[in-house]
């Protein structure tokens, strides 16, 4: 297969200017290019974007996939690392959950105590000028 940087776009669904910084910080190989100086591309690249693609899309950083592509280049290695680097973006999503949820606590109690009346006695513009309700964050700063 010879792929076009156009074409592996269109195919990995990744667009062409990703697949360049993909290459440019390691996470795709240099490629093969044409007399005219244009990429070309097999069709392990669709898998390797599509595999970054799926990774990224379920947040891992840069650094994470680039240890978790190094394990799937090196299939006979033990997965105990894919395992630590997947536990630990489960810890952070956990994280996110918890703090989302504190964040709709919140503004349901603001949106519940809206008296749909005046400006001035408005409980979604009085709570965000209480700094106190600033979950430590800007009371702290």
């Amino acid at each position: 297969m010879d792929l076009s940087i156009g074409e592996l776009s269109r195919r990995a669904a990744v667009k062409v200017p990703t697949i360049r910084y993909y290459e440019q910080i390691g996470l795709m190989p240099e490629t093969g290019r044409t007399e005219g100086k244009q990429r070309r591309y097999g069709r392990m690249a669709v898998a390797r974007l599509a595999f970054i693609r799926h990774a990224r899309e379920l947040g891992f950083e840069v650094d994470a996939i680039r240890t978790l592509l190094s394990l799937q280049d090196n299939p006979d290695q033990s997965c105990a690392r894919a395992d630590e680097i997947a536990k630990a973006r489960l810890v952070e999503v956990e994280k996110r959950i918890s703090s989302l949820k504190a964040l709709r606590k919140e503004l349901r109690k603001m949106v519940e105590e809206c008296a749909c009346g005046r400006v001035g006695e408005c409980r979604v513009i009085e709570t965000l000028a209480d700094r106190t309700h600033a979950h430590g964050k800007l009371a702290a700063s």
